[in-house]
């Protein structure tokens, strides 16, 4: 199933009904799920006895109804996060949105000095940014298709909002670390024993004039 958006919204209206539609998405599924576990059973758990007779143990039909449905959901989901990368990327990546810039532009602004928009504060032992090699003190150049052009505020939403739609998918970043540029890959995901889907605290940045 493909989502579009009728376009009378804003890039960021759209981004966020895609979003509310990932969460109401992956609540269903974990509703599917709870289900299965009512029954003890996995996606693959068998819905036939030794003897070939379905199963007395469990609600075969709910079972079943609950796998394939499961199944959707996930694809579903995998097109809805594809569609959140557009959305955000064209909400935050600005060379997507001005189509009269020029490759030259683009190459120029590539070339230029490193500039830091964001600083992190603090790593949780354990944690998604502790895994991927995060530390204290380093400067975040660039997350994911975010840079220092995209934010026009001190605010890091949109930060935020590349995490919150990549949930269990790898984010590229590159950062500074005592002047010198490491690139690292970051990957969001909840449950992991800490707060938040990074564990790390990730504040605003100005270079010091």
């Amino acid at each position: 199933m493909r989502f579009s958006i009728l376009s009378p919204m804003s890039p960021l209206d759209q981004a966020r009904a895609l979003m509310q539609r990932k969460e109401n998405i992956e609540a269903e599924i974990e509703i599917h799920i709870s289900t299965l576990q009512a029954n003890d059973s996995t996606l693959q758990s068998p819905l036939v006895d030794s003897d070939g007779f379905p199963r007395a143990d469990i609600d075969v039909y709910a079972v079943r109804g609950a796998r394939v449905r499961i199944i959707e959901l996930r694809n579903d989901l995998k097109d809805v996060m594809n569609s959140i990368g557009k959305a955000l990327e064209g909400i935050y990546d600005p060379a997507h949105n001005d189509a009269t810039e020029t490759t030259t532009r683009v190459n120029m602004a590539e070339d230029e000095s490193p500039r830091p928009f964001a600083r992190v504060d603090a790593v949780a032992p354990g944690s998604p940014a502790a895994e991927a090699g995060l530390q204290r003190e380093d400067l975040v150049i660039k997350f994911g298709q975010l840079n220092y052009r995209t934010f026009t505020s001190s605010s890091l939403q949109p930060l935020a909002d590349i995490v919150a739609s990549n949930e269990n998918r790898r984010i590229s970043i590159k950062i500074l670390r005592a002047a010198e540029p490491v690139f690292l890959n970051l990957i969001p995901r909840k449950g992991w024993g800490g707060r938040g889907m990074l564990g790390c605290h990730i504040v605003p940045y100005s270079p010091p004039s």
